[in-house]
């Protein structure tokens, strides 16, 4: 069926998106800001896509030529998941800041933004363990209906990353509370520990 394969990639996509600290951060405050929300959004949702793509269509075939790679992929990405999480779950214990969006001055240029966006973007390991790796792995799983996987994937990308740009002048009052931040480390430690309890349970 396409919808639980699709389903399942847009729920696997958005849980490991949420974990990319420093690019969903980039886009917080350019939303916050009101500074090039969407060429900045539509960015880093292309970005995504581009290496989700990649990590289905070439993850598979790697994985068929050397067998091996699967589990040691699988339980790597797992051991890599059960860190972050118990570093996302330190931060939520000891975390003392809030998001700073206070700005003066001129807005920044759209060339200087995208070009930060981008560096956060594909100069970040966590970008690619997380898109080519991760996805790649658990596509895998889907024999024949990888592309329903990726296609709900980079449909995760797409929402995610526009409901965050967009919906960030919501969010304002909320981020500006270290406290905020303190809940958002541990669901995303509890999100990381969910997937890496996966990965190593689907083995």
């Amino acid at each position: 069926m396409f919808f639980p394969v699709f389903f399942t990639g847009l729920t696997m996509g958005i849980s490991l998106i949420v974990a990319i600290g420093a690019q969903n951060a980039f886009v917080l405050r350019q939303g916050l800001r009101g500074e090039h929300v969407f060429a900045v959004c539509l960015t880093c949702a292309v970005s995504d896509a581009l290496l989700i793509v990649l990590g289905v269509t070439s993850f598979s075939k790697i994985a068929t030529a050397l067998p091996w790679i699967d589990p040691v992929m699988r339980y790597g990405g797992a051991a890599f998941l059960i860190w972050y999480g118990v570093r996302s779950a330190r931060a939520a214990l000891r975390t003392t800041e809030a998001l700073a969006v206070s700005g003066t001055g001129q807005p920044a240029a759209l060339s200087s933004v995208l070009l930060a966006c981008l560096a956060i973007t594909w100069l970040n390991p966590h970008v690619y363990l997380d898109t080519v790796v991760l996805l790649g792995t658990i596509s895998t799983q889907f024999e024949g209906r990888a592309h329903m996987f990726a296609a709900g994937a980079v449909t995760g990308s797409f929402l995610f990353f526009f409901a965050l740009g967009y919906g960030a002048r919501w969010l304002r009052p909320l981020f500006a509370s270290p406290r905020a931040w303190r809940i958002l480390e541990a669901v995303i430690a509890l999100i990381m520990w969910a997937i890496a309890a996966k990965l190593i349970l689907s083995a």
